[in-house]
């Protein structure tokens, strides 16, 4: 078998990227989350929410599509959350898309800090400003990129 070591970071927001996961009980969701994660036997190297999208820094089986493996991980978790209304009252959905980018093994480090640190990254910065600086960085055009459409 060939080795393939590929870390991806994954962004995904909440429909209309509305505010509601709430910080009181973030830790259920992350931790349900995480749990879908293991099922598919990916490694969870760090995972963090905002009250309007999620990141996560992962390793994905080469047997399973980036594309299969959202689809499930939203899916199964946005049903999770409509079933918990008392924890998450205002939860109407994922948004449509997701970001994912890819970092070598030796950037992995510094991808997980930045995930930890999201609460404080963001007393500064917007999520939509941290988001164009990403497609720039990776030489992508945000003119074109359709993440924040609904």
């Amino acid at each position: 078998m060939s080795h393939i070591n590929l870390t991806y970071h994954i962004v995904w927001r909440t429909k209309c990227s509305e505010k509601v996961i709430l910080e009181s009980h973030e830790k259920e969701l992350l931790a349900y989350l995480v749990g879908i994660c293991k099922k598919k036997n990916c490694k969870v190297y760090r995972i963090n929410s905002m009250p309007d999208h999620i990141h996560l820094c992962i390793e994905i089986p080469t047997t399973i599509s980036i594309s299969t493996f959202m689809k499930v991980l939203k899916q199964e978790s946005s049903k999770w959350l409509r079933e918990q209304k008392e924890l998450f009252p205002e939860f109407r959905g994922w948004a449509n898309g997701y970001a994912v980018f890819s970092y070598s093994k030796k950037e992995r480090q510094q991808i997980v800090e930045y995930i930890r640190n999201q609460k404080i990254h963001h007393q500064t910065k917007t999520f939509r400003q941290e988001y164009i600086e990403w497609l720039l960085e990776m030489g992508e055009n945000p003119t074109e990129d359709l993440f924040f459409k609904d």
